[in-house]
């Protein structure tokens, strides 16, 4: 089910005319917030610095696809509430949707079956929103504060020879999102799951995803396991990877977020903010002047 207006408050209209901004600051407008989905990689050369490398790699994952670069990330836990709305599903739905088979499915707890769908469609609706480094649209203000489910790994590879993880060098870095829409969005919340990883065994790209598309089932797995724990049955789930082979002598992140924003003012339609949850993503570029 979307979440279409009701009597509960989720308008989420941030103080910024061209930026978004963190949920629950100072200066928004409504009692809501809009989750946005995103996984990305960043890699850099290494230096004598693992630390100093690390946070390089971090912030190229952040600017990397959907530009949420320069933020105050903090982290909480991984739900969208009934006060929150999914963009690219709930508001400026992307019609892409419209097209998916389910990758597979999974077994609830109450025998029923849980589709799994590629998050694809979502994760471009944040590029979207935010549009990427070259070429932004609204990205969260420099140095907001923003409210993040998030999960990250960094790793290096060194220049020659296989990688010892006992030194924290890998091959490879991964990282999942999923997201479960609740059958019952009025009293429970949707979940994300994020996961993070390395990948140590070559630096096959193929071997990599193939292991990336059987652990899929994996994260399905968890996301059963959370709604049995809550009493939670979920209608279905967003899910997507991503992952990067190193260069020797690379350090790199990946990086699985999903922001909790308001809306800058400009990216709010001028038939005004409930009127999102009848747009399509195309609807509402145009409405915004980016057809």
């Amino acid at each position: 089910m979307r979440k279409t207006i009701s009597t509960i408050d989720r308008t989420a209209i941030s103080g910024y005319p061209n930026f978004c901004d963190g949920y629950a600051r100072p200066g928004n407008t409504g009692n809501g917030y809009v989750s946005v989905v995103k996984v990305a990689t960043g890699t850099v050369e290494k230096t004598d610095d693992f630390l100093l490398d690390g946070i390089v790699a971090y912030d190229r994952a952040e600017a990397n696809d959907a530009y949420i670069g320069q933020i105050n990330m903090e982290t909480a836990s991984s739900f969208c509430g009934i006060a929150g709305n999914v963009w690219g599903y709930d508001l400026a739905y992307n019609s892409a949707l419209n097209t998916l088979q389910p990758m597979f499915t999974v077994k609830q707890y109450d025998g029923t079956d849980l589709p799994v769908f590629n998050a694809g469609p979502l994760i471009d609706a944040g590029m979207s929103l935010f549009g990427t480094e070259p070429h932004r649209r609204f990205p969260p203000a420099p140095g907001a504060h923003v409210i993040c489910a998030n999960k990250s790994t960094t790793n290096s590879r060194p220049l020659t020879g296989a990688p010892d993880p006992a030194r924290n060098e890998a091959y490879g870095v991964w990282c999942y999102i999923a997201l479960s829409i609740t059958r019952d969005r009025y009293n429970s919340a949707d979940l994300f799951i994020e996961d993070a990883g390395t990948w140590t065994e070559n630096d096959d790209p193929a071997a990599l995803e193939a292991y990336l598309e059987d652990h899929q089932r994996s994260v399905a797995w968890s996301i059963v396991a959370c709604g049995k724990d809550q009493s939670v049955l979920y209608d279905r789930t967003f899910l997507s990877y991503a992952y990067v082979i190193m260069r020797p002598g690379f350090v790199g992140t990946a990086l699985t977020v999903a922001p909790y924003v308001t809306l800058a003012q400009r990216a709010v339609p001028p038939s005004g903010f409930n009127t999102l949850y009848d747009m399509t993503l195309a609807d509402w570029e145009q409405a915004v002047g980016f057809a």
